[in-house]
C-alpha cells in the first residue's frame, strides 16, 4: 500500500475530513504533506503523528513517557525494518519476531491501542495479503 493511501486511510479512521493532498519525493517515494499553515511535512510517521494531533487523539501517541517512547520505537521499526523489505525470508523473520514479541501483549505497547499498531498493520497488510493469495493459488 502506498504511503499516500495509508495516510488517507488513517485520516478516515481518525474521523478527519479528506482534504489533505499528498505527494511523494525521491526514489523511495517518501510522502510529503503540504500544510496550509506553513512548511510541508515529510515522512510517513511525521505526517501520521500530525494527523493524530489534528484529530485531537493524542492518546494514540502514548499516555506515559514510557509508552510514548515505545510508540516512537515501533514507528521507527515500521520505517526502517518493514518498509523496503520484500524478500520472503525477510518477511518470514519479521513476522516470526513480531509474533514472539506479541506473545504476552495485546498491542505493541502492551494494553493500549496506538498509532504504532495502526501503521504496523498498514505496513504488514500487503505481505499478509500476498501470502494469503499465494496459499490460495497453491491449493
Amino acid at each position: 500500500m502506498a504511503a499516500a493511501a495509508e495516510l488517507s486511510l488513517l485520516e478516515k479512521s481518525l474521523g478527519l475530513s479528506k482534504g489533505n493532498k499528498y505527494s511523494a519525493q525521491g526514489e523511495r517515494q517518501i510522502p510529503v504533506l503540504q500544510t496550509n499553515n506553513g512548511p510541508s511535512l515529510t515522512g510517513l510517521t511525521t505526517i501520521a503523528a500530525h494527523l493524530v494531533k489534528q484529530a485531537n487523539k493524542e492518546y494514540l501517541l502514548g499516555s506515559t513517557a514510557e509508552e510514548k517512547a515505545i510508540v516512537q520505537q515501533w514507528l521507527e521499526y515500521r520505517v526502517t525494518q518493514i518498509d523496503g523489505h520484500s524478500s520472503k525470508n525477510d518477511i518470514h523473520t519479521l513476522l516470526k519476531d513480531l509474533n514472539s514479541y506479541l506473545e504476552d501483549k495485546v498491542y505493541l505497547t502492551g494494553y493500549n491501542f496506538t498509532l504504532a499498531d495502526i501503521l504496523l498493520y498498514y505496513g504488514l497488510h500487503r505481505f499478509i495479503i500476498r501470502k494469503l493469495r499465494h496459499t490460495e493459488v497453491g491449493n
